[in-house]
């Protein structure tokens, strides 16, 4: 990280599930936060007791500084160079709330693909920025199966999937994240989207549609969370 020293943050944004630092040189600074990372801007040095997890310290100008800790070391901090840079998000599908992304996109993308629906929704060539919790929401919502094989969906389920993603991630967005187990924002603060799950991590509760039992399976490896009866 020494290329960094003594350069000045352009501008914030995101990519997907990226989070990107634009600096002066052209230059960017990528963070995947994965499963347990976390960022936390601090107005004082980061004291002793706060160390065992962070792989990462941006010092800035005027004594604050932007840490990274990562509990589980799945998330990656990387430098991506003016060249580098549009090859590298080239490989990602648009996002749900992208103007890209329509009806017609995404029945492009469902049309005659076996795999299961929720496994093509977490791929992030086909569609950016879609986790586990969000993807189990929305499917949810559109009283889709976890399990459906893709090319099956279409026509009015098509548009209810469309739209439940959208509404799922801004309803997610409005109330600062999922904090279940690490996350919290760069304040510090825990999101209250857990609050609201409708079925992920609710195994053996009542669905709050029809009252019946929400299950929990295996869907390409990740834990899902859906309502047999509501959801076909």
């Amino acid at each position: 990280m020494r290329r960094l020293k003594g350069q000045t943050i352009e501008s914030l944004c995101r990519r997907g599930k990226y989070l990107l630092l634009e600096l002066e040189s052209g230059q960017t600074l990528v963070f995947h936060l994965r499963m347990t990372g976390r960022l936390t801007r601090t107005e004082s040095p980061v004291p002793k007791s706060d160390k065992r997890h962070l792989r990462l310290i941006l010092e800035f100008a005027g004594g604050s500084a932007l840490t990274f800790h990562d509990t589980r070391r799945f998330g990656k901090a990387f430098i991506l160079s003016t060249d580098e840079a549009p090859a590298y998000w080239k490989k990602l599908g648009p996002e749900p709330l992208e103007s890209s992304f329509n009806n017609k996109y995404l029945a492009g993308v469902l049309d005659k693909r076996t795999r299961p629906i929720k496994s093509l929704l977490l791929d992030q060539s086909l569609i950016a920025g879609i986790g586990n919790i969000y993807a189990d929401e929305a499917l949810y919502r559109a009283g889709i199966h976890p399990e459906r094989p893709a090319g099956e969906i279409g026509g009015e389920e098509a548009r209810r999937l469309a739209k439940a993603l959208k509404e799922t991630l801004k309803k997610a967005i409005k109330l600062g994240g999922s904090s279940i187990d690490s996350y919290r924002d760069a304040r510090g603060r825990s999101g209250s989207f857990q609050h609201t799950f409708r079925v992920h991590r609710r195994e053996g509760e009542p669905c709050p549609g029809c009252g019946g039992i929400v299950k929990k399976i295996k869907v390409g490896g990740r834990g899902t969370y859906f309502c047999p009866a509501c959801q076909r």
